[in-house]
């Protein structure tokens, strides 16, 4: 039996009212809070290896653009892709919602390696090292906002800090969430104290092997704890946010003990 008196109880407004009906959703402010913060910290990057506001201005951009794309593609895609596929406008209704993180990991790193391409100030792995920093800090924020909209919720259980989204249903369930958000935020402040200590001068590629095993690592660990997110994954024996996730660490530790050699 599920003890409903010691689970935490969640039922927030999703929405902050500004003027009359106009109002700003939890979410998108999070989610807009992740590159405004990631981009104070960039700029601390590029000025303190003397390079230009219009570099870092240009990287910002295709930061927004890869990360929305990339994600919403890579949801439709990879979780719903029969649904999506036979109703392909609903692919460019993000506000419907519907993101993923493995997507935005392809849009981004597609999206740098052409814009560093035949760029002889801004190489593409040095970017990458410095990027992904601000990255696990931005996936600290989203979580935050799922954890605000009772979505990507986890399985149900009896622990004490079980929340019930009452949004979902009166069960206790893991705030996998949280889980997720406060991973990120360690693995952020790991790789920025990396970056410090080393004064910027490391073996390429080593910061961006550790973001891909750690944030895909853990992401493997707080996949058993999900209730699976669309009808499209019920029955399989693993979550595909998992199996997505191994290819990533592959790739991740493969950098690391090339950077270290």
């Amino acid at each position: 039996m599920f003890d409903l008196i010691s689970a935490i109880t969640w039922e927030v407004q999703k929405e902050i009212p500004i003027i009359g009906n106009f109002a700003i959703r939890w979410y998108g402010l999070l989610f807009a809070m992740g590159f405004i913060v990631g981009y104070q910290i960039m700029n601390k990057i590029y000025k303190a290896e003397g390079k230009t506001q219009r570099e870092l201005d240009s990287l910002a951009i295709t930061m927004v653009i890869a990360t929305i794309v990339g994600a919403r593609l890579g949801h439709c895609l990879f979780y719903d892709p029969a649904y999506y596929l036979a109703n392909p406008l609903k692919i460019i209704k993000v506000w419907e919602g519907g993101l993923a993180s493995h997507g935005a990991a392809i849009g981004i790193i597609t999206a740098l390696w052409l814009h560093t391409k035949g760029n002889a100030r801004v190489g593409f792995m040095w970017i990458l090292d410095r990027i992904v920093i601000v990255v696990a800090l931005a996936g600290f924020f989203i979580r935050i906002g799922n954890f605000v909209n009772s979505e990507i919720y986890g399985k149900a259980t009896t622990v004490p800090w079980a929340v019930i989204f009452t949004e979902v249903d009166n069960i206790p369930r893991h705030p996998v969430q949280l889980y997720e958000a406060f991973s990120y935020l360690a693995i952020f402040v790991f790789l920025y104290f990396m970056y410090n200590k080393n004064k910027g001068k490391f073996n390429s590629g080593l910061i961006f092997g550790w973001f891909l095993t750690l944030v895909f690592g853990v992401r493997m660990i707080w996949e058993l704890f999900k209730e699976h997110q669309t009808k499209f994954m019920e029955g399989l024996p693993f979550d595909m946010g998992l199996l997505l996730s191994v290819p990533f660490v592959a790739i991740g530790i493969y950098f690391v003990i090339k950077a270290r050699k």
